[in-house]
């Protein structure tokens, strides 16, 4: 059977519509209740059978390293103060996983940070998650379902999800060939795109899984601006063999912006029983701050 075992994250971005917070803490670590947002992001690989996972991450980013690395002298104290049981919720993926880190110098596109793991994939097929994007899905993890399409077609995944046009446009697009049912394959990809009318809804958000030939297309790819992103690699790659689009269940939040960070608290507050009374009585009060 065909397996995927490693996992390519993506944390090199400066973060800009965070700022000012993000110009010293980095936003995959900005918190979702009590957890940064990288740590849903990680749950959801090692939930579908990733064990090991390789970050990339630029110059004031040591904070992820951190929160993943073990913490001795926190664990001895404690267990002087006798509070053991706070112990796995320091270091969750302990025996889990393990965590490689790769320094992107320059920031020159989603493909680029990809392309520096490829020692670290060491020709295996591999997942990619954008940090971007937290998702929840209560049935199986969204990168456990690309991975059983990856293993129904033996192709390249991108994970997609339908968006109307004016939301679609500041995100991949794809160009589709025939459809059955959540499988869409793909005759192209369209990064941002600006033509006037869109190829379709069908909007990539975040999760691939990719064959290791992918970075032989990187290598291929035009640099825009400067930067050479994903999606475009994946577009030369459809031009040539298989790869399919799947419509995955689960609901994503966009942790690039303020609006979908605040969206995320709020939903996973909800599902907290402690705090969803709180989150009711704070919304409905009719003394609510004015700006």
């Amino acid at each position: 059977m065909l397996s995927i075992r490693k996992a390519v994250i993506p944390a090199a971005g400066f973060g800009t519509r965070h700022l000012p917070i993000t110009k010293a803490v980095p936003k995959e670590m900005l918190p979702i209740l009590d957890r940064p947002a990288i740590d849903y992001v990680i749950e959801e690989c090692v939930q579908s059978g990733i064990t090991e996972i390789c970050i990339v991450v630029s110059r004031g980013k040591e904070a992820i390293a951190d929160y993943l690395d073990s913490r001795p002298e926190l664990e001895s104290a404690l267990i002087k103060a006798e509070k053991s049981d706070k112990i796995k919720l320091i270091n969750p993926f302990k025996g889990r996983a393990n965590f490689y880190f790769v320094r992107q110098r320059e920031m020159r596109g989603t493909a680029k940070a990809v392309e520096l793991c490829r020692e670290f994939t060491a020709d295996e097929d591999f997942a990619v998650l954008f940090p971007d994007d937290v998702i929840y899905s209560p049935g199986k993890p969204v990168i456990g379902q690309l991975i059983d399409a990856y293993r129904t077609t033996g192709a390249s995944i991108v994970g997609v999800q339908r968006m109307p046009a004016e939301k679609a446009r500041d995100y991949g697009v794809v160009v589709p060939s025939e459809t059955k049912g959540r499988y869409t394959r793909i005759k192209g990809f369209i990064e941002k795109p600006a033509a006037p009318k869109l190829p379709s809804e069908l909007t990539s958000l975040g999760r691939f899984v990719l064959t290791s030939d992918i970075f032989d297309y990187i290598a291929e790819t035009p640099a825009v601006k400067g930067e050479v992103y994903l999606p475009s690699a994946i577009d030369l790659m459809s031009k040539v063999r298989n790869v399919y689009a799947y419509e995955f269940e689960g609901r994503r939040f966009d942790m690039g912006g303020v609006e979908g960070f605040l969206s995320a608290n709020i939903a996973y507050g909800m599902m907290n029983g402690r705090l969803k009374e709180k989150i009711k009585e704070e919304v409905s009060r009719d003394d609510a701050l004015d700006p």
